[in-house]
């Protein structure tokens, strides 16, 4: 199975929402799509909406680190919504939600991030 990318600009915020497959073969993939992005559209926040993300590997773990940092540094935050259990558990595993915030749905994301109008 691959990987679609759906990315959405909301006021200062980058929704990136995620289905099919994240692993090696589609890491180089969303990596790009993100910085590109996340620098182009001006982001200072990204929500990852991960409802139809069916499988991720520890590749998909390094790209939202990476891009968790580049947000980081630019004084920014990013958000995690609507993950299934498969995928939560990965998370959990690795300890991300120790740095990234979770939240049911993308309103609630978007809310947890002062930008819902």
């Amino acid at each position: 199975m691959s990987l679609q990318v759906e990315l959405e600009h909301y006021r200062n915020v980058l929704i990136v929402r995620l289905r099919g497959e994240l692993d090696h073969h589609t890491a180089d993939v969303v990596r790009f799509k993100m910085e590109e992005a996340i620098l182009r559209g001006n982001s200072d926040h990204v929500i990852l909406s991960l409802k139809e993300l069916l499988f991720m590997d520890s590749s998909g773990l390094g790209v939202i680190l990476g891009r968790y940092k580049q947000l980081k540094a630019r004084g920014g935050k990013m958000v995690v919504c609507d993950v299934n259990q498969g995928v939560y558990r990965l998370f959990e595993l690795s300890g991300l939600f120790k740095i990234l915030p979770i939240h049911d749905n993308e309103r609630l994301a978007l809310t947890s991030l002062e930008v819902v109008s």
